[in-house]
């Protein structure tokens, strides 16, 4: 028997077939996926260390029951090896680190608490999940806050309204991070003056060959960044931090015309415009002057 963290672990009566319990396999004690498991029982949201019998069967996010675990397994300590760790948590773990560390909680002590093992807990920090309301709730209780947020209920609020850092830090960003930061976007805001006056505006874009491009309507506002100079901004706000950053781009924009130019645009775009329609105009900017700037909790 082998799984990963996200299967679900089956106990059915050997003699009905019928299904007596089930539950979420939220960490591995084993590498190669193979048990004990610590599961997350679907009827009471508790989690215990389980030794599945031969009344247990494993139902797999994807593949046989046989085939092996992925690198991202837990090992013995009941956490994922540090390579194999996600780049990202999901908004619930980034904001349940948050609350945590806004009480001055260790792990341990938060798990202790909310009855529940170190390695659950920290699965749901350092992965993203879905975990029950029953586990939140208790959550919620010991960190001093709310299911609502925990979940996120303000997310679909306008961003900066949480709460600021105690102690910020806003340090500038040089042209070379300036340039990643750019290319992890697909949005951005394209500001100019336009024949109506100053405007600003939302556009799907690509970066290619280190130029932001993107499609827009002849004769739209946007395409009057032809032959402008122009301004073009992006940014992420994270809430549940307190935490984001922002870069602005400023260059003089140029309609992209010739025939190869434009396929080779074509070929290499990751996005289209999201408004829909007839965008066959290509601008492109090639930035002149990079700037950014970070906010993050200030490192004492």
């Amino acid at each position: 028997m082998h799984a990963q963290p996200g299967d679900r672990l089956v106990v059915e009566s050997p003699a009905t077939g019928a299904t007596r319990r089930d539950g979420e396999i939220v960490a591995l004690h084993h590498e190669d996926g193979t048990p004990p498991y610590d599961v997350r029982w679907s009827d009471t949201g508790e989690v215990t260390l389980v030794f599945p019998g031969p009344d247990a069967h494993i139902d797999h996010l994807s593949g046989p029951d046989d085939a092996p675990a992925p690198p991202s397994a837990h090992g013995s300590s009941g956490a994922p090896p540090a390579e194999a760790r996600p780049g990202r948590p999901g908004d619930i773990g980034r904001r349940l680190t948050a609350a945590r560390e806004g009480c001055g909680l260790s792990v341990e002590e938060t798990a202790d608490r909310a009855r529940m093992s170190p390695q659950y807990l920290a699965y749901l920090e350092e992965y993203p999940s879905d975990p029950n309301p029953a586990t939140l709730l208790r959550l919620a209780d010991v960190l001093g806050t709310t299911l609502d947020a925990l979940r996120g209920g303000g997310q679909d609020l306008p961003p900066g309204q949480g709460y600021a850092l105690l102690r910020p830090e806003l340090r500038d960003l040089g042209p070379e991070e300036c340039r990643e930061l750019l290319s992890t976007h697909g949005v951005g805001r394209l500001a100019l003056s336009t024949s109506r006056g100053p405007a600003v505006f939302p556009v799907n874009y690509d970066v290619v060959d280190g130029d932001l491009v993107f499609r827009t309507a002849p004769g739209s506002a946007p395409a009057e960044a032809a032959g402008a100079e122009a301004a073009f901004e992006v940014d992420h706000i994270d809430d549940a931090m307190s935490r984001g950053w922002s870069v602005l781009a400023v260059g003089r924009g140029e309609a992209v015309t010739d025939p190869d130019a434009v396929r080779r645009l074509e070929e290499r775009a990751r996005s289209t415009p999201w408004a829909g329609g007839p965008r066959d105009l290509w601008i492109r900017i090639r930035p002149e002057r990079l700037t950014g700037r970070r906010i993050t909790p200030r490192q004492d």
